[in-house]
């Protein structure tokens, strides 16, 4: 009986003993696969880790936004919708210039060249004698810069107040020249031999009103040489032209033998030169004046192209005729 009771604890051992083996077998191989799935988290930590506080450094989430901006060819500072916006275009400007009729050849030209500097600004001229236009200006009509072939013209429009204070300037200085008619057929070569030939009365000259600048600086040559204008046209041997224009289409018909207009004129006409004026001749130097209207409603834009004319591309168009830059 007791060798039995001794077998059966024995059994029970061994089967505790077994049960216990396979307990802790099961209990290893869980182990295992845990510590395994805790290595591969700490792993995936370490790396995530590493990259989230490579952010405030120079990789992880920075980097992945740096792809994402490579790709989307954008980067954080730029904003499309800004970067689409361009500045505002001028408002379109119709400016309305005064000037001097020997002066329409080459501010048609230098208009051309403006274009492309100011696209906006619309450039609206009227040519005519200085005189005429100083009128115009006192009876209100709408201008915006003036320039005259004379400085007596703009003193007058400055003694009323239509010239904007401080924009006056003297712009170009021109010539005062005899012109002949093709061929020259009073054989006229100067202005000594045009004073012989009105006293004999064997030429006809034309030349400018006395309120067109080119008459006045005519009427000072013949004082110069002690003529008398009212004496020469009393006895047919003078023309008159209401400005500068006028003159050279008189020579150029051939209508008369002579003429006296501005250097500038005859090189756009083509006629032929024969003697150029002194100074002390015309009494001073033939200067332009040039000065933005005080009436002007575009005084800055008017500012803006007078400042353009000053400018090495404009006056090149201005001495290639005979200007020179006073």
């Amino acid at each position: 009986m007791k060798r039995e009771k001794s077998h059966i604890r024995k059994a029970l051992a061994a089967l505790l003993a077994a049960l216990l083996l396979l307990s802790v077998a099961a209990c290893g191989s869980g182990n295992d696969g845990g510590e395994d799935i805790a290595a591969d988290t700490v792993s995936e930590n370490a790396g995530g880790g590493s990259a989230s506080n490579g952010s405030s450094s120079a990789g992880g989430s920075s980097g992945s936004s740096q792809a994402s901006e490579s790709a989307t060819g954008t980067s954080p500072s730029s904003d499309p919708v800004t970067d689409e916006i361009s500045e505002p275009a001028p408002d379109p400007v119709e400016l309305i210039i005064f000037a001097a009729a020997s002066m329409t050849d080459t501010l048609q030209e230098i208009a051309l060249l403006y274009a492309d500097a100011a696209p906006h600004i619309t450039l609206v001229f009227n040519f005519d004698s200085s005189g005429t236009l100083k009128t115009q200006i006192e009876e209100g009509a709408d201008v915006d810069l003036f320039i005259s072939a004379a400085q007596r013209q703009m003193n007058e429009l400055q003694e009323l107040d239509f010239v904007l204070q401080g924009s006056r300037i003297d712009m170009l200085e021109n010539k005062v020249a005899l012109v002949v008619a093709d061929g020259n057929p009073a054989g006229i070569n100067s202005f000594d031999e045009l004073v012989d030939a009105l006293r004999s009365g064997i030429a006809l000259m034309a030349m400018g009103n006395s309120d067109v600048p080119v008459g006045q600086y005519t009427i000072e040559i013949l004082k110069y040489f002690d003529l008398d204008e009212d004496a020469l046209a009393r006895s047919g041997v003078i023309t008159y032209g209401s400005n500068v224009r006028e003159v050279t289409t008189q020579v150029t018909e051939a209508s008369v033998e002579v003429g006296i207009v501005y250097a500038t004129d005859a090189f756009s006409t083509g006629l032929q030169v024969v003697d150029t004026a002194t100074a002390e001749m015309c009494g001073g130097q033939v200067i332009y004046p040039a000065a933005v209207m005080s009436v002007s409603e575009n005084q800055q834009a008017a500012q803006d192209f007078l400042d353009y004319l000053l400018t090495p591309p404009a006056m090149a168009v201005f001495e290639s005729v005979g200007f020179s830059p006073a």
